[in-house]
């Protein structure tokens, strides 16, 4: 573990504990926007009219929309201080919700969509900063406590957003626009939090100007940890999204029921809940990660493997080794939080590993798609999914070596 300034104040308990739940509901909105929106993309559709290659675009978009939005949080954060742009953050994801439910036609439920986006790119970057920031001696614990909320928004949405839409008469608005609610509740508390801490963040503040003037990071574009993170980052982001839009398909291609296809991919999110919070705290044990991708490496093979050869008789034993493999996403997100030195640098280290991972994991899903349109099978697809995870794997292991980008005066670029 790196040495942390001896200077830093110390958070009373009852703002730290008010904090770290603004965490995990900040965290519980980085991802409701996207996976209600897939549960009910089929009405959306046609209510809209619209065509096959927008609907395309807003299965695939959100990990572009995050690459390229991303970068924008260390601006503002440097300006405004990361706690406050995470109420902007809030205010953007509560105001896409809101205004593309009601939205008239197409153009603007886009447009909608993207500021929610916007706000979910943001979150993502802050999220590893305010951990360091506020919690440098327990970055395991709320990585994993984060990750975990990132987890359950995920799956719970996407397992309860139909019966919610139907519960509430069965307009696709009312149903998409419900979920506003529980960024209007992290907005309030992000108010309180900011207000609370703003002594403290004053200090911190001045912290973290005086930690980037001690560290001479460099472009992070030539830094080789910062390379090797952001590889593991994308490839592990890929095979996620992958299986996020074509699980159920894959599967009702096999031959399963439509409704056991859709249960199987609750499985697999649901599986990453509790390991979200398992696998930071874990990772934080050690000083090199690497045995921990080794091992999610092996598992997502053996799943892969045994989809090939059986994917119906065991499915639901593959799907939860698969669940297992996607654990890689909180150790990933705990890499950032371990890899340097600062809050200044996990702002550096998140903004570029995440944004380029992104960036990386974008023309996964469609080259799936692609793929399988020429084929006309699953094999060659699943065979890309393989070497994705090897991909994964190696770059993983170069990323959990125990070094950090502030050591990138002793390193050569790639």
């Amino acid at each position: 573990m790196p040495d942390f300034p001896k200077d830093r104040l110390t958070l009373p308990k009852s703002l730290g504990v008010l904090l770290i739940i603004a965490i995990i509901l900040a965290s519980l909105n980085l991802r409701p926007a996207v996976t209600s929106l897939g549960a009910l993309l089929d009405l959306v559709i046609e209510d809209l009219q619209m065509n096959g290659f927008v609907a395309g675009m807003i299965t695939g978009i959100p990990p572009l929309c995050f690459a390229l939005l991303g970068p924008l949080a260390p601006r503002l954060a440097g300006k405004r201080g990361p706690e406050l742009v995470v109420v902007a953050a809030m205010a953007a994801v509560l105001l896409g919700i809101a205004l593309r439910s009601v939205a008239p036609g197409t153009g603007f439920f886009l447009l909608c969509t993207a500021l929610a986006l916007a706000g979910i790119a943001v979150g993502n970057i802050l999220m590893p900063v305010l951990v360091k920031r506020w919690f440098p001696e327990k970055v395991g614990i709320a990585t994993g406590a984060y990750t975990t909320a990132v987890a359950l928004g995920a799956s719970g949405v996407a397992g309860i957003a139909v019966p919610v839409n139907q519960m509430l008469g069965g307009n696709w608005r009312v149903g998409l626009g419900f979920w506003g609610l529980l960024a209007l509740v992290a907005l309030v508390l992000w108010v309180v939090v900011y207000f609370g801490l703003k002594n403290q963040i004053g200090h911190h503040q001045q912290q973290a100007k005086t930690d980037t003037q001690a560290a001479d990071l460099g472009p992070m574009s030539k830094n080789s940890t910062a390379w090797w993170v952001a590889l593991f980052f994308g490839g592990q982001s890929a095979v996620a999204y992958i299986f996020m839009g074509w699980l159920p398909k894959i599967f009702i291609d096999f031959g399963a029921s439509p409704a056991f296809a859709g249960s199987l991919l609750a499985i697999l999110l649901g599986v990453g809940v509790p390991l979200s919070f398992v696998m930071p705290a874990l990772a934080a044990k050690f000083a090199n990660q690497a045995p921990l991708v080794i091992i999610n490496g092996v598992v997502g093979m053996i799943a892969i493997i045994g989809m090939l050869i059986a994917p119906l008789q065991y499915a639901v034993l593959w799907v939860v080794l698969l669940g297992i493999c996607g654990s890689n996403f909180p150790l990933a997100l705990t890499m950032i939080g371990l890899k340097a030195r600062t809050a200044a640098g996990v702002s550096r280290l998140s903004t570029f590993g995440q944004s380029a991972g992104y960036l990386l994991a974008f023309p996964g899903p469609f080259l799936v798609g692609v793929l399988h349109e020429v084929t006309g099978s699953w094999t060659a697809p699943m065979l890309l999914i393989a070497g994705l995870i090897i991909f994964q794997t190696l770059v993983g292991v170069m990323a959990g070596l125990p070094r950090y980008i502030e050591d990138a005066q002793r390193q050569e670029i790639l």
